[in-house]
């Protein structure tokens, strides 16, 4: 993060790029852009305007629910917005992609790393943002003898942390992804029939 930091001028701005850039489906008001880019809403007002005059994000007017309690009731009311989502026509938007991803992304051994408390990895497989492919069904795929769900779940979210975007993983205890492997799941075969990396395979994963 140092290096980005240095490079685009506050970790505030490396934040809010990271949100637009790797939630491209996505549009943001300010409540939504300090809950999670971590940022304060002054900061939000000035990089919106820097970013509004690279052509890096559009404004457009968002709804949102408001909930206010009222005596015993809860009540919604949906307010209009100024909210902002990337423009997919920004000249650098891949370059620009690729380089926070790769200057601020762990290796691929850290990876591996980073999930060893889930269980006994057996397999583990990289693709999508891993390995800057944007259009791939599934990020990360892990295999595991005695896969613990909660630990998985804590070590999927401190890394999507660390990232600025949600994890698309698949995770399966060795016997059930044997199984998958065996009768060509559309899931698995979407998986190692695309370009990915082989972090760890103890299973002889052939494809």
């Amino acid at each position: 993060m140092e290096i980005l930091e240095k490079l685009f001028g506050s970790q505030s701005r490396v934040k809010m790029m990271r949100l637009f850039l790797f939630n491209p489906e996505q549009a943001y008001g300010v409540d939504d852009i300090v809950l999670r880019a971590k940022v304060i809403a002054k900061e939000v007002k000035e990089q919106i305007a820097v970013f509004e005059k690279i052509g890096l994000v559009k404004s457009r007017q968002l709804t949102q629910e408001i909930s206010k309690k009222k005596g015993k009731k809860i009540v919604i009311k949906k307010l209009r917005v100024q909210g902002w989502f990337l423009d997919d026509s920004f000249l650098y938007m891949v370059a620009l992609k690729n380089l926070l991803i790769t200057v601020s992304m762990k290796t691929h051994e850290d990876i591996a790393k980073h999930f060893g408390p889930v269980g006994k990895i057996r397999a583990l497989i990289v693709s999508g943002i891993f390995i800057q492919d944007w259009e791939s069904r599934v990020d990360l795929l892990i295999v595991a003898d005695n896969l613990k769900p909660a630990s998985l779940e804590r070590a999927v979210k401190s890394l999507e942390a660390e990232i600025g975007r949600e994890i698309r993983y698949a995770a399966f205890e060795t016997s059930d992804f044997q199984y998958r492997l065996d009768i060509y799941d559309k899931l698995i075969r979407d998986i190692l029939d695309f370009p990915h990396k082989k972090v760890v395979d103890k299973i002889g994963i052939v494809h």
